[in-house]
């Protein structure tokens, strides 16, 4: 039994086990983008429109649940200079990457389309390695409660799968 003045309700900034980890969930989609672009690499012309388009579709759900939900989680935890600036340029980031998939989508196999999905790889390679090598290992050392905000990424990608399927 709690003693006075303690809680038996964790606030969200603490770690608990309500959902799957956020980190790991977000590696999870990097995995699944990278394996989309290698896909597409070998893909024959018409199988590459389709491609380009679950790739579309699988950046801009990642996209959203990282905008909405992660990084302003995030930003709780890495509040000092480097944290902040590394979340501000994720976000410009995200930027070029969703402009670039509004391109591809506009004009699927149009002139400049396999231009166009090679430099989203690129975009996304870089991002991916940013966000894998400095902002994820550096959240790992807060108080981020993980669990939570995982379970709110999930829940958050099903509903746009919903309705973007």
């Amino acid at each position: 039994m709690p003693t006075r003045g303690a809680t038996a309700i964790q606030p969200a900034t603490r770690r608990s086990a309500s959902g799957p980890d956020a980190i790991t969930l977000l590696k999870e989609d990097h995995k699944t983008v990278a394996g989309l672009f290698k896909e597409f690499d070998k893909a024959t012309d018409k199988r590459k429109q389709e491609i380009a388009g679950e790739i579309c579709t699988e950046l801009t759900i990642h996209a959203t649940i990282e905008e909405e939900i992660f990084y302003p989680e995030a930003r709780k935890f890495l509040d000092d200079d480097k944290g902040e600036d590394m979340l501000d340029e994720a976000e410009v980031e995200h930027e070029g990457i969703k402009d670039l998939v509004r391109k591809i989508e506009a004009s699927p196999g149009g002139d400049r389309f396999e231009a166009q999905v090679t430099v989203l790889k690129e975009y996304v390679e870089h991002h991916v390695e940013e966000e894998e090598t400095e902002m994820f290992p550096k959240l790992r050392k807060t108080d981020f409660d993980a669990k939570a905000v995982g379970a709110r990424l999930d829940e958050r990608k099903q509903e746009l799968k919903q309705e973007l399927g």
